[in-house]
């Protein structure tokens, strides 16, 4: 029977490595850099899947033992064997774990800024609908754009 513990050196190195591509997402959300962020994702995507995978695997041994399948049967767990190594390893995992909660959080506000700004700017280059000219200047200095559509009215 595996015990609930054994999977926490794994899942802590897989969260620390899971930190390290989110502090580089950071500094590529804050460069703007589209394509080497669009490189990170599958990384980033398979880190996870062996965190869960990995998570479950404890779940079940928790479950074994007899305590909560979920990480709310760890503490018990770990007050009832009174092992001091796995509960430092807990708490390690644990404090690894809300650095990359609080990344995830930090990035997805810069990846939302970088959006808003993309809008904005999308919206600058477009022609408002009811405009009857564009706003955009020729090489002249004069202003130019499509010319008024014709309308029909089917009835």
């Amino acid at each position: 029977m595996t015990l609930p513990h054994a999977t926490l050196t794994s899942e802590h190195e897989r969260i620390a490595a899971l930190v390290d591509l989110m502090k580089q997402e950071q500094q590529l959300l804050v460069a703007a850099d589209a394509d080497a962020l669009g490189e990170l994702t599958p990384r980033k995507v398979a880190l996870v899947q062996e965190l869960a995978q990995l998570s479950r695997q404890r779940h079940g041994a928790l479950g074994a033992a007899g305590f909560i399948a979920a990480e709310a049967g760890m503490e018990p767990w770990l007050a009832a064997r009174g092992d001091d190594a796995a509960r430092a390893a807990w708490s390690q995992l644990l404090a690894a774990t809300a650095e990359a909660k609080e990344l995830n959080r930090v990035n997805g506000m810069l990846l939302n800024r970088q959006m808003a700004h993309n809008q904005t700017v999308l919206n600058a280059l477009r022609t408002p609908a009811a405009a009857p000219e564009s706003t955009l200047y020729g090489a002249k200095g004069q202003t130019f754009g499509s010319a008024p559509s014709r309308r029909f009215v089917l009835g």
